[in-house]
């Protein structure tokens, strides 16, 4: 049986925003999924409840589609007791079991309470660097981690878009504590392998050949996020670096990286042939997340991935989670003071346009975590061109 989460939406004025989503203050980012109680209801929905109900369909009749989302759809609804007209935002809690679940909401005066999964792992690379001891066949086990929650995900017809870092999290501080993947605001649903345009989205760093090149794209945009990912892990730098947005999409759309002497000395030929598989451009002859873990890197980790530790690796990844951190906070300040002028430029930041407009602003390949989706981007944009 299919679990979800109801919420109730004022249906009059109700807007959709790019994930097919109503943008509530207390849902947040559009990725929630989870079972929620339905008990106390806002004030300024006119709604009541004396006794939270066990089953949405006891209090409401749902009606057609308004729209949908990545893990959700809005359906109108009628309350039975009252035949008032609502908004159902139904989420899917079966889809996801590698993401920070709701497990409960509760409204009272003045407040609305939502309870979520307790992480407390932190990032993965910060783990990373924190360690006392740091090899190849450590990366291969992280990567497995990743692969095993975007492999879940792509099952359940998700496509992330925004694989990075920043994204990677420790559901806690315990030594092999699981890797949970974050921030599904540029998530789209795609129907088995699917390929289509979905619009440029994600951050600079990370994205693929075919959404550059403006081609349809689906799941294999996230194997390549991996494949950048995996690389970083093994070396603590990324494949593809330049200060200038269009040189370094000109490598991506390339395929232009290599393994430099002598860090790359040490790493085992099948970590490369993994990374190769992952960094394919045609996306149609990229791994799969399914056949990457079955890479005998992966699966025969033990006899295969080097042990030895790689200080320089964990020296370097201190330098990137740095240089990420500060070029996050920076960009940060600049959202928070709206001090946005043509002088400046916004490092690495995750962004998204429907349409595939392009822009002269600059971009590192360190990312923050900042999207600036259609509306937002549009204008900030214009002031930064």
């Amino acid at each position: 049986m299919l679990r979800s989460t109801y919420w109730i939406l004022n249906c009059f004025g109700f807007d959709l925003n790019s994930d097919g989503m109503e943008d509530l203050s207390i849902i947040g980012r559009a990725d929630i999924i989870a079972e929620a109680k339905i008990g106390a209801y806002p004030k300024d929905l006119g709604m009541t409840s004396n006794a939270p109900c066990t089953r949405f369909s006891d209090n409401y009749e749902l009606k057609e589609e308004l729209g949908k989302g990545a893990f959700s759809v809005v359906r109108r609804c009628v309350q039975k007791a009252t035949a008032l007209e609502f908004a159902a935002k139904i989420i899917n809690t079966k889809k996801l079991s590698a993401r920070v679940r709701l497990h409960d909401s509760i409204q009272e005066e003045n407040f609305h309470y939502l309870v979520f999964d307790l992480v407390t792992g932190g990032e993965l690379f910060e783990d990373i660097v924190a360690r006392e001891f740091y090899s190849e066949a450590d990366a291969s086990h992280c990567i497995q981690q990743i692969l095993e929650s975007v492999n879940h995900c792509h099952q359940n017809g998700v496509v992330h878009r925004d694989l990075k870092p920043e994204n990677l999290l420790l559901a806690s501080k315990a030594k092999g504590a699981a890797v949970k993947l974050a921030d599904f605001g540029l998530a789209i649903e795609v129907q088995g392998d699917q390929q289509a345009w979905f619009g440029f989205a994600g951050t600079p760093g990370y994205l693929s050949p075919e959404v550059l090149k403006k081609e349809p794209y689906g799941k294999p945009v996230d194997i390549w996020a991996c494949g950048v990912i995996l690389y970083i892990l093994l070396v603590g730098y990324p494949p593809f670096w330049d200060e200038d947005q269009h040189r370094l999409y000109a490598q991506i759309k390339a395929g232009a990286y290599d393994y430099p002497s002598p860090e790359w000395d040490t790493v085992t030929p099948e970590a490369k042939n993994l990374i190769n598989q992952m960094l394919t451009v045609n996306p149609s002859k990229r791994i799969t997340a399914f056949e990457a873990l079955k890479h005998p890197w992966i699966c025969q980790r033990e006899r295969v991935a080097s042990v030895v530790h790689r200080q320089e690796t964990v020296d370097c990844l201190k330098k990137f989670n740095a240089r990420r951190k500060l070029k996050g906070a920076i960009l940060t300040t600049m959202l928070a003071t709206r001090n946005f002028s043509s002088k400046y430029d916004i490092p690495g930041r995750s962004i998204m346009t429907k349409k595939g407009e392009g822009s002269n602003v600059k971009e590192s390949t360190d990312s923050t975590n900042t999207t600036l989706e259609d509306d937002d981007i549009k204008g900030k944009l214009k002031t930064l061109t």
